[in-house]
């Protein structure tokens, strides 16, 4: 129970100091909208960190997504019939923020509870986000400030760009390598094949997934292609 109470409250602690700066950054410095959407899309996925090591049990660090958003859901749904919520958090449509919350805490349980729980590989976790989380930033950010080439077709939900998939590839790539090289028992080199894989699956996930829905298919894909090239390469039995 401590153990609980110990890593909720050090996660609170987290989004009450990143909330409070982001927004105090905004109201002091002209922050592009986009600019300060993806920065508060970089401390939400931030948060997987405390639950990876600020846990020591799995099912309490599930637990503790869980619970997080059962809390902060009731308010968000107060503060969004406050004026001037939706321009302050850039919320697009109606609901965004509240949906995101639910969606993103549940992908962090599911996660926690097949990498950590059954596995026994807490890293995997990392890798997935992170592959999923910092990908997608940079896809945006590349995207809307350097994309010249269109990607459009049925599957591929309004217009996206050839320069927004690459770079969340680029970023996707150099995230994997680095978690599985700092916690797998290989040599860094023999990462590359299993990193690369996973960059291109989530891209292409990325690029077809319609609805905001990536949130899952990246961060689920990432974990499944992984677990599958490391069984393989022997390192999952």
């Amino acid at each position: 129970m401590s153990e609980f109470i110990l890593g909720y409250g050090i996660l609170l602690s987290y989004f009450v100091i990143c909330a409070a700066g982001a927004l105090t950054l905004r109201q002091l410095a002209a922050v592009p909208k986009e600019v300060f959407r993806k920065t508060l899309h970089v401390i939400l996925l931030g948060s997987i960190f405390v639950l990876i090591y600020k846990f020591t049990t799995w099912w309490l660090s599930a637990l503790a997504a869980i619970f997080f958003m059962l809390m902060v859901f009731p308010i968000l749904a107060v503060a969004e019939r406050l004026p001037g919520y939706a321009e302050l958090l850039i919320e697009r449509k109606k609901g965004e923020i509240k949906r995101s919350l639910v969606v993103v805490f549940t992908m962090f349980a599911v996660l926690i509870c097949v990498c950590w729980g059954w596995l026994g590989q807490k890293y995997l976790v990392i890798a997935a986000v992170l592959a999923w989380g910092l990908g997608d930033a940079a896809a945006a950010l590349v995207g809307k400030r350097f994309g010249q080439h269109y990607i459009e077709g049925r599957m591929v939900e309004g217009r996206k760009t050839l320069e927004g998939t690459l770079a969340m590839f680029v970023v996707s790539f150099v995230s994997v390598l680095i978690v599985l090289s700092v916690n797998g028992p290989l040599p860094w080199y023999s990462y590359l094949p299993i990193a690369l894989i996973t960059a291109a699956v989530c891209a292409l996930v990325e690029l077809y997934t319609k609805g905001g829905m990536d949130t899952l298919t990246c961060p689920f894909s990432a974990a499944f292609i992984m677990i599958l090239l490391l069984h393989l390469w022997g390192v999952l039995i």
